[in-house]
């Protein structure tokens, strides 16, 4: 009888793989490779997959823990591997040391997963190297390989705080500075922490369009400082039926803070005429018009780009008091002053880190070299665009001292007829801020929000 073997028509065996992995795999490649953004990625890949409930939210912290963590993990591997690592076997190998060191993954499932992950997305010939070393890594906690790889704090803080932390030294350093002299170590550390932490889903009840009734059965609690905010506690936000009609958004409670501060600082005179100029991609506009709805003021929501206004369009769309226009917020013309302008500029997103895994390793310090002129000229043209005695909220998702202080002090440097308004007074319910200063700061380590930055300026004159 003729070996079976030997058959030309036997079928190739089907090489198993975990899907929830082999997805956070590719999504791994596609940021490296094609600068993917995850939260645009990911939902779609699982989708397409398949995956839900508790699979998808596996997937979710596999993908995010990993990229968030992968420096460190670097620091470790290549401790392991000195002679270096191809990038598709060292994702690979970053998803496997996140299970080891970060989740509930017993070790043999992390590595044996891995392994049939390699033969099925690369090959057989780097998986007994794949299986060598997440056996050396799961050799020692996370703990032992901190204390390995990292420098010592006494001799490098900052260096430490970056490996620990998984930060580049330069957001470290940064975000040291932001916190202000003298920062206790401890607080330092906290804020690095909170942005490994996965945040919350929050949700926006849309004043005049939802109410605590269309959030009555959600699992979660509502938020801590914003009276619309509701903090999901899991499941999927486009399930939930407001959501999906557009009368309940999707927004960070910093965020919502943002648009609550713009519509709440005193203006002289007339309030019936606001622009946000930087609208995209308008849970903020929503917002906004939706309290300007209340009051009879109508918005302008002002965005450069086309797609992004489209988006802003759908997050608007039951709001008859908000018009959607096309336009570069620094040469946008108006027929008349506005009473409000809100200028949430394009920054950095260092406050956002959570939210985006990919982005600490993405931004660059030079990425401030184009962005805190073009948020000095949205200010100082938003000033010329709000009558006198109107009021101008600047705001940016992001702690840097060069895209906030910075960029409103240059402004108020080159004008005799502004003036600085305390907007931490019309947030008195909001705990932990330099009421020194009249600058708001949030911050993720006290607040569970987005480290965003809010300032206010008055036209005088």
């Amino acid at each position: 009888m003729a070996d079976r073997r030997s058959r030309p028509d036997r079928p190739q065996l089907r090489q198993r793989v975990d899907p929830t992995r082999k997805v956070a795999w590719e999504v791994m490649r596609a940021v490296e490779e094609q600068d993917a953004y995850v939260n645009l990625l990911l939902p779609a890949l699982l989708r397409e997959n398949g995956i839900a409930g508790r699979d998808a939210a596996f997937t979710t912290e596999l993908t995010h823990g990993t990229i968030r963590r992968s420096r460190t993990y670097d620091a470790v591997l290549d401790t392991l591997a000195p002679k270096g690592i191809d990038a598709p076997v060292r994702d690979v190998l970053r998803l496997g040391t996140h299970q080891i060191l970060a989740m509930r993954v017993p070790s043999h499932a992390a590595v044996s997963t891995s392994v049939d992950l390699t033969r099925a997305v690369i090959g057989h010939r780097p998986a007994s190297f794949v299986n060598a070393v997440l056996r050396k890594v799961a050799a020692s906690d996370l703990p032992t390989w901190l204390e390995r790889v990292a420098p010592s704090y006494e001799d490098d803080p900052v260096g430490h705080l970056a490996v620990v932390h998984a930060h580049p030294r330069w957001i470290v350093e940064a975000l040291r500075d932001a916190l202000g002299a003298p920062a206790a170590e401890g607080e330092l550390a906290a804020l690095l922490e909170a942005d490994n932490a996965a945040p919350q889903v929050t949700l926006v009840a849309r004043p005049g369009l939802a109410d605590a009734d269309d959030l009555a059965g959600l699992s979660g609690s509502p938020g801590e400082w914003s009276p619309y905010a509701f903090r999901l506690e899991g499941g999927d936000p486009g399930a939930i039926e407001g959501v999906r009609e557009g009368r309940i958004g999707v927004q960070d409670e910093g965020s919502q803070l943002v648009a609550i501060a713009a519509a709440a600082v005193p203006v002289a005179g007339p309030d019936a005429r606001w622009l946000d100029l930087c609208a995209g991609p308008g849970g903020k506009a929503a917002l906004l018009g939706a309290l300007g709805a209340a009051r009879g003021a109508e918005l302008v929501a002002n965005e450069v780009t086309p797609h992004r206004a489209e988006l802003v369009r759908s997050a608007v769309r039951l709001l008859d008091n908000t018009e959607v226009v096309v336009h570069d917020g620094r040469t946008l013309e108006a027929d008349a002053p506005y009473d409000r302008v809100v200028v949430d500029a394009p920054c950095t997103g260092l406050g956002a880190l959570r939210r985006r895994p990919e982005a600490r390793w993405r931004r660059q310090p030079s990425d401030l070299v184009g962005l805190v002129p073009l948020q000095r000229d949205l200010l100082a043209h938003a000033l010329d665009l709000v009558r006198v005695g109107g009021v101008v909220t600047y705001a940016t998702c992001s702690p840097h001292l060069a895209e906030t202080r910075g960029v409103v002090e240059a402004v108020l440097g080159a004008r005799d007829d502004v003036e600085l308004v305390d907007v931490t007074s019309v947030l008195p319910e909001v705990p932990y801020l330099d009421r020194s200063t009249p600058y708001v700061q949030l911050w993720p380590h006290l607040h569970g929000t987005d480290a965003m930055f809010v300032a206010a300026l008055r036209r005088t004159a």
